[in-house]
């Protein structure tokens, strides 16, 4: 009786592991993110958000443009919250996750992909909801002053 038991059990076991692998192999591979999917990059932090637009002087989108910002929530400011996101092939990107209420308002956001830059402004408490565009352009530089003579 004992052997008849182990038996089944083993037969058992063997049937659904049979089963797990033919599941396993019908199953379609993972995709990589298309190109043309928005990079979202999520705060965690509330409930807002912004979406950008990047372009160039031209009107194109950039691609790989580097938006980031920093800002301070909470209670006198005491959380801190810095993050980046990447623009795709349309020059497109978005955060999420943002707080409401920030101690400095508004937010700037600053785009950079090589020599060009790019700033957008946010406030979330009268836009919670937003979306902007960003036109990168060569960075100007500022003329150093001269030593007097």
């Amino acid at each position: 009786m004992k052997h008849s038991l182990s038996l089944t059990f083993l037969f058992a076991f063997l049937l659904t592991v049979a089963t797990v692998m033919l599941a396993a192999q019908t199953q379609q591979p993972s995709q990589t993110q298309p190109a043309n999917d928005v990079p979202v990059t999520d705060g965690q932090a509330g409930p807002c958000s912004i979406e950008f637009t990047v372009t160039g002087t031209d009107a194109k989108p950039v691609y790989a443009a580097r938006i980031d910002f920093r800002l301070a929530y909470g209670f006198m400011g005491t959380h801190k919250l810095e993050m980046g996101v990447y623009t795709n092939a349309q020059g497109k990107a978005r955060f999420i996750g943002l707080p409401a209420r920030v101690k400095r308002s508004p937010v700037e956001f600053r785009a950079t992909k090589d020599e060009l830059v790019g700033v957008a402004t946010m406030d979330p408490a009268t836009e919670c909801q937003a979306s902007h565009d960003i036109v990168m352009d060569k960075a100007k530089t500022q003329p150093q002053p001269t030593p007097n003579q």
